[in-house]
């Protein structure tokens, strides 16, 4: 999920011309006590671009429950890589469809930079761009969290090109898939996204030790935002063992993030 402001406190990135409005921790603890969650990982929002200040604070007060997914400049400091570590930080974030983190061109040498650390890299995309990027995923040194189901179209079900690149990512072993947020691209849309299901069932069915979930919280970029309980009830319909269920939800993010 993400964290934004207070401003006065974070302010955001220059370049952002309408800043977002503060949804600050205090707002999602509500949501956290009211869904049962303990443990939250927060990825730094693109309005912040490299500074992670917001997010870092975030996660010292929810210590030891507390982790975070980065954007670095990819010239950092290797001191500076360690200092983000050590405060709780475990990926990259790459996202090819906002300003304000880290473009695939530079995908290659900051997965080699973060190797040492044992981070991997977070990758949201336009879906059937996939079918292009996932040799570069696949042949990268860390591991792959690839977001929101690898926002892949619905139109074609599991037989879509993005989709089986998708799959072929997760046979290597090394990929990571989350079940979040399906309003990206779902038609039939809230409250159950029906048509999202046959991925999110082929997923499971595939890796169920390799996938997430997440709740995209506050969803900025949606407008009419989702109910968080809806999507949280979702992945229960998506997931008939409960065995796997608690792998999603309990054992799979302790092993990716480091709880």
């Amino acid at each position: 999920m993400h964290v934004y402001g207070p401003a006065a406190r974070f302010p955001y990135a220059p370049s952002i011309k309408t800043p977002p409005p503060d949804v600050p921790l205090e707002v999602y603890l509500a949501l956290r006590q009211r869904l049962g969650l303990q443990r939250t990982v927060f990825v730094q929002p693109s309005a912040y671009g490299a500074d992670n200040a917001c997010v870092l604070d975030a996660i010292a007060r929810m210590a030891p429950d507390g982790r975070g997914i980065a954007v670095i400049d990819p010239a950092a400091p290797e001191a500076e890589i360690a200092r983000l570590h050590a405060a709780g930080m475990r990926g990259v974030r790459f996202h090819d469809m906002v300003a304000g983190c880290l473009p695939f061109d530079v995908l290659e040498p900051v997965a080699a930079r973060i190797r040492p650390h044992g981070w991997h890299v977070q990758i949201q995309l336009d879906g059937d761009g996939l079918v292009d990027l996932a040799p570069r995923l696949a042949a990268l040194p860390v591991e792959v969290v690839i977001d929101h189901m690898g926002r892949i179209p619905v139109d074609g079900g599991t037989e879509r090109a993005a989709f089986k690149s998708l799959l072929r990512l997760l046979d290597t072993g090394r990929c990571w898939v989350k079940l979040s947020a399906p309003y990206h691209v779902s038609r039939a849309g809230p409250p159950d996204y029906r048509d999202c299901a046959a991925h999110a069932r082929a997923l499971i069915h595939a890796a169920p030790e390799r996938m997430l979930w997440g709740s995209n919280w506050p969803h900025p970029s949606v407008r009419e935002k989702p109910n968080d309980a809806d999507l949280l009830d979702i992945l229960a319909d998506w997931t008939d063992d409960i065995a796997a269920l608690r792998k999603i939800l309990v054992d799979n993010p302790a092993a990716l993030f480091g709880f």
